[in-house]
């Protein structure tokens, strides 16, 4: 089964060892970041450094200023912990290595976006903002998103893309210190968490038949057990014109960026989506209806428990890539991963995502070698 593995300029860029030590995995592909939100990231085989950290959502690579020109959301430019076009570094410096690259392209998660623009985010039932998760029901960050999918996903030696976060962003995001443990969340607690109440969401779900105000009452009506240690209970008609709303929005930006990538992109350059099989998710794996999405786009990387939504809707030529984490101190199992890539296989598994070849251990990525040179 084809491998591939999640890795960061930053990873490669700088570190002339790099390149052979990628390719002696047994790997087939990296997904290699071409813009990424704010992150802390270990680099443990650098020359010259240990510690990454990245202030803030960025492109990898300089921004077409002609593309961004006028406009009043753009992406940011990276600064010193990826500087110039560290993802074209990164690229070329892997092109004689024999493994393919394909960009991984972070969409609905910006800080930064939310700090200088507080209108662009979501807003929950109390009235409080999420500057971490941008609203994809608003036109001005549909747009945003889907233009960056197209400019971020087509890079040089880039044979494909993989968008994360193609869909709503919610409470569910670790920001900052965060201290929003006390309270358990469920699923259903989460999703009313996240629901949106901006202008434009409110707008969206009188469109679907339920007043706004209405539907905000509901919401913290069904979350006030929740407080108290009791559970959220959410149906009935407001629960449905939610869910549509939210469905609409989120499949309008799915099918938008892939369309906008395939317009950039030369024949045969394959477009996934990071993806959740249940519509409601939010996050970086974005919730989808797998029919839809798999009419859409060229195949999913999903965690390798849910891969088998995804199956029953799967064409010829369909990607249904499971995602694998091999990184022990991150909770990943890299020592089990023949038995785990067995069992994603009799899921319905095509090929394999890997988290995260750049943060792993000498010992973690002996274990991946040592498993996939022997296929």
């Amino acid at each position: 089964m084809r491998a591939g593995a999640f890795l960061y300029p930053w990873d490669v860029d700088g570190d002339p060892d790099a390149p052979a030590r990628l390719a002696g995995l047994g790997l087939d592909q990296v997904t290699l970041a071409s813009a990424y939100h704010s992150t802390r990231a270990l680099t443990p085989r650098h020359p010259r450094r240990r510690i990454v950290t990245a202030a803030h959502a960025a492109v990898l690579y300089p921004p077409d200023p002609a593309r961004w020109a006028g406009r009043a959301l753009a992406p940011y430019p990276s600064g010193d912990w990826a500087p110039g076009d560290a993802y074209g570094r990164a690229a070329d410096a892997l092109a004689d290595t024999g493994l393919a690259v394909h960009s991984w392209v972070i969409l609905a998660h910006n800080s930064r976006l939310g700090a200088e623009h507080p209108e662009t985010s979501v807003v929950n039932a109390y009235g409080d903002r999420y500057p971490w998760a941008p609203c994809i029901g608003q036109d001005a960050v549909r747009e945003l998103l889907v233009e960056l999918a197209a400019e971020a996903a087509v890079r040089q030696g880039a044979a494909g893309t993989e968008l994360e976060s193609c869909g709503w962003y919610g409470l569910a995001h670790l920001h900052a210190h965060d201290k929003t443990a006390g309270v358990p969340l469920d699923d259903t607690a989460q999703y009313l968490m996240s629901l949106c109440f901006c202008p434009a969401c409110r707008e969206g779900y009188g469109r679907h038949g339920a007043d706004p105000d209405e539907l905000a009452a509901a919401v913290r009506a069904a979350l006030a057990p929740v407080w108290r240690g009791g559970p959220a209970v959410w149906e009935g008609g407001l629960a449905d014109a939610a869910l549509a709303w939210r469905l609409t929005a989120a499949r309008g930006l799915q099918e938008a960026a892939v369309a906008a990538v395939r317009a950039a992109a030369p024949p045969g350059f394959r477009v996934l989506l990071h993806a959740d099989p249940v519509p409601y998710r939010c996050g970086a794996n974005a919730g989808t209806d797998p029919a839809h999405i798999l009419s859409v786009a060229d195949g999913v990387v999903t965690p390798a428990p849910t891969v088998a939504a995804f199956v029953a809707h799967a064409r010829e030529r369909t990607v249904l890539a499971a995602n694998l984490p091999v990184v022990t101190g991150m909770g990943g199992s890299p020592h089990t991963l023949a038995e785990d890539a067995a069992r994603a296989a009799d899921a319905g598994a095509t090929e394999l995502r890997l988290y995260h070849a750049g943060l792993a251990s000498d010992a973690d990525l002996e274990a991946v070698r040592k498993t996939l040179t022997a296929r």
